[in-house]
């Protein structure tokens, strides 16, 4: 994946995280992409509440992973980097 490319998908996941994003601060967190890698796996990172929630695993699942897979079939996965 060239640089270009990086930064478009970048772009089109930070995008289809504005659907979860505002869950995500009722409760005071965010979340940020930190990188994409060429298997198309997501590094993000739980900013605010978020960071060291307990229930982050379970939002990972159910809420960014879901909604990132639907809006961008081509997503492997996604990790937390922090």
């Amino acid at each position: 994946m060239t640089a270009t490319e990086r930064e478009d998908w970048i772009s089109r996941v930070d995008k289809a995280l504005d659907d979860v994003r505002p869950h995500l601060a009722i409760d005071g967190g965010n979340i940020e992409v930190v990188s994409i890698s060429d298997a198309k796996i997501v590094e993000i990172k739980w900013l605010g509440a978020c960071n060291g929630c307990s229930m982050t695993a379970m939002t990972m699942k159910a809420g960014v992973e879901e909604t990132l897979k639907r809006s961008l079939p081509e997503i492997a996965g996604v990790v937390a980097v922090n």
